[in-house]
């Protein structure tokens, strides 16, 4: 494969993550009290629903109205919630609660509107909704249209009297379907281990690939130091070991740091590596010391995701241990794309720092500076 084809495929794909913008999944969670009330909470994002930008749009900036959403999204709260309004009865009309084959009624209770404050992160809004059921159920089921987007949905069933609650498993929905049925008896059933971990290992993927554009940036920034194996794989069994520190902490509570901290040095981290490329072809100690700290960094950026997305108290650490495994198959895919992509036709090459790791690594940099400025707080008012 000519050295130009290669240069300009990767030219193409630092350009897309550094543009894209991806829409999170929605998240779902359905709470059941024994008197019969039901209240729902759904996290979504309220720009993408107001402007039907959905899980087809890998990049938001490909939709046809994208200069819309992103009006939408340094929109006031107010303004946010005002928009919304005309979208209440297509909202209501297009979730379904199904219980025992049966239909319920919705009503929009209130809608939780964050301010736009740190707008490089989209923002997750909070609609609350409600129902009653009357009598004894054995099942429920909830559908969120696919118009929508991507969306994780559990239960939780609560009964104040016996000071009892139980959640139930999420279960991760893509296609335009209705999910699996939720057992709402006295017994309940919960998932299975095997499918605990499944659901987790596979939002752990989806975090880095596609979402995880400056994750996958970084990866690629220790790719291109070397075309020898051994040091790619010390690289990055520092950072996975470092961010998989952080993540466990932070998904225990124990540390925190604000997003308008963290996604800024993150981007920072990315500059580095890029720029210590063109300055260094061996590895050092201190090259493995930069890059555990910045797997510190990262670890925070990828607790953000999994704090939203809750894990079950029965199996936490096995949900913490599946998404934790996720985020380093995902991180596998990208070096072994970037290794039979790149590495296997120019691992001969002698002109390789110079005509490719050097201006691959410049470009990464380039990027990389952009979205520090870009995530710097002044510039997200």
């Amino acid at each position: 494969m000519p050295v130009r084809f290669i240069l300009l495929f990767f030219c193409l794909l630092v350009t897309f993550t550094s543009s894209a913008d991806v829409v999170k999944p929605a998240l779902t969670e359905i709470s059941v009290h024994a008197d019969g009330r039901v209240s729902i909470e759904v996290r979504a994002s309220l720009e993408a629903l107001l402007t039907g930008i959905n899980g087809r749009y890998k990049n938001t900036k490909d939709a046809p109205n994208a200069d819309r959403y992103d009006e939408f999204r340094v929109a006031s709260s107010k303004q946010l919630a005002s928009s919304f309004l005309e979208f209440h009865d297509r909202f209501i009309d297009g979730v379904r609660l199904v219980v025992d084959g049966r239909k319920i009624p919705l009503a929009i209770t209130t809608i939780d509107i964050p301010e736009p404050g740190y707008t490089k992160v989209p923002r997750t809004s909070m609609i609350h909704l409600t129902a009653e059921l009357s009598g004894n159920h054995e099942k429920l089921q909830w559908y969120y249209p696919a118009a929508f987007g991507e969306h994780a949905v559990r239960v939780k069933l609560i009964d104040e009297a016996r000071d009892f609650w139980h959640w139930s498993d999420y279960q991760w929905i893509r296609d335009d379907q209705i999910s699996e049925p939720f057992a709402i008896h006295a017994v309940i059933q919960s998932n299975s281990w095997l499918s605990v971990l499944y659901t987790y290992i596979e939002a752990g993927y989806l975090h880095i690939l596609p979402w995880g554009m400056d994750h996958i940036l970084f990866i690629l920034g220790l790719f291109l130091m070397s075309q020898k194996f051994r040091p790619l794989l010390w690289q990055v069994t520092m950072f996975t070991l470092a961010h998989s520190i952080t993540l466990s902490l932070s998904a225990l509570g124990l540390i925190s740091l604000p997003s308008a901290l963290v996604e800024p040095l993150i981007a920072l981290s990315i500059v580095y590596v890029a720029i210590e490329n063109l300055f260094h072809e061996d590895l050092g100690r201190t090259r493995l010391a930069v890059v555990f700290a910045f797997g510190l960094l990262h670890g925070l950026g990828f607790a953000t995701m999994l704090v939203e997305f809750g894990l079950p108290q029965e199996r936490y650490w096995l949900a913490l241990f599946g998404f934790n495994l996720g985020v380093e198959f995902g991180q596998i895919s990208i070096l072994l794309l970037a290794w039979f992509g790149v590495a296997v036709w120019l691992r001969r090459w002698r002109h390789y720092r110079r005509w490719f790791g050097n201006p691959a690594s410049i470009i990464i940099a380039g990027i990389g500076l952009l979205w520090f400025w870009q995530r710097l707080p002044w510039n997200s008012l």
